[in-house]
């Protein structure tokens, strides 16, 4: 049989197959796959094959082939990466200007994942209802940004339903990572896009015979017919997984175009003569925000170049 992983529990995967029922499948003790180093080898949206067993669970033998994965760092000192969905069409971060605020820093690692692992990306701000005049135009300043830069922005607020449907209709037709860091509205802003989620959810929950939970773990819902999310939980680990310094500006696609201009080929953009980067820094044609994520992720000595082919 065949089927969608909708969520994984740390000791099996729960499997949708194509006629719409849930399976609780598991997998061989000594699975891998050629050339994946990963601390997971199966992710949420992966397509997967599986025989039934006696036992009325089944036992994944393969994995389809992937268009795309996004990974996180692993929550331990493994030094392997941790995939954390795969087979998206787009990543939807969900963001609050305060209450509480979400770097920029965090965006652009968010960003420059999604770019490095080709998946478009698109911003939510959420909570615009609670904003003061300052913060307000803090937040259309962002928009102005990320918009020029190519990422489609969406202003919310699951308590008014500002931009709810807007959001909506954006899912439609999509499976959608959507992240987010706590306290950020995610949960509330799903729930105002998708009335009887909660339903979903039980749905899924009695395969693995439990209920409700804080997200430990990705998931994928069923939003309406057409559209899913893959809900993630604290994402404090993405971005910059096994970035060589000479590559992370291809990931900043204005940093990218610019640095046509540089006078050596293999410019970091931090020192050398005849950076176009830094001069057009200087001349605000790209943003000091931007510039400085750019950095920040360069200044990572924690970071490991492991980002395999999966």
């Amino acid at each position: 049989m065949k089927g969608v992983v909708f969520r994984n529990t740390g000791s099996s995967y729960i499997v949708r197959t194509e006629s719409g029922d849930f399976w609780e499948c598991k997998i061989k003790g000594n699975f891998r796959i050629k050339g994946i180093k990963s601390t997971n080898p199966v992710a949420v949206g992966d397509i997967v094959e599986f025989k039934e067993l006696p036992n009325s669970e089944g036992l994944i033998s393969s994995i389809c082939e992937r268009k795309n994965y996004i990974v996180r760092k692993p929550s331990n000192l493994s030094k392997q990466l941790h995939i954390i969905a795969a087979n998206v069409d787009q990543a939807m971060l969900t963001v609050t200007i305060a209450h509480p605020e979400t770097s920029t820093i965090f965006i652009d690692r968010f960003l420059a994942t999604c770019e490095a692992y080709s998946v478009p990306a698109v911003i939510v701000i959420n909570k615009c209802d609670l904003y003061d005049e300052g913060e307000t135009e803090y937040m259309k300043a962002l928009v102005t940004l990320y918009e020029s830069i190519g990422y489609k922005c969406f202003i919310t607020s699951a308590l008014t339903g500002e931009g709810v449907e807007e959001v909506r209709n954006a899912l439609k037709g999509k499976t959608t990572l959507f992240s987010g860091n706590s306290g950020v509205g995610k949960s509330s802003l799903i729930n105002a896009i998708s009335p009887n989620f909660s339903a979903k959810t039980g749905e899924i929950s009695s395969v693995h015979d439990t209920g409700m939970h804080t997200t430990t773990f990705s998931e994928m819902y069923q939003l309406e017919e057409d559209a899913f999310i893959i809900d993630t939980p604290g994402v404090k680990g993405f971005g910059t997984i096994g970035f060589d310094k000479y590559e992370v500006g291809h990931f900043f696609p204005e940093i990218f175009k610019q640095s046509e201009s540089c006078k050596f080929g293999n410019c970091t953009h931090t020192h050398e003569p005849g950076c176009a980067v830094r001069e057009a820094v200087e001349q605000h044609f790209i943003s000091e925000s931007r510039y400085t994520s750019y950095l920040n992720i360069l200044e990572d000595e924690n970071e490991t170049k492991y980002r395999e082919k999966l």
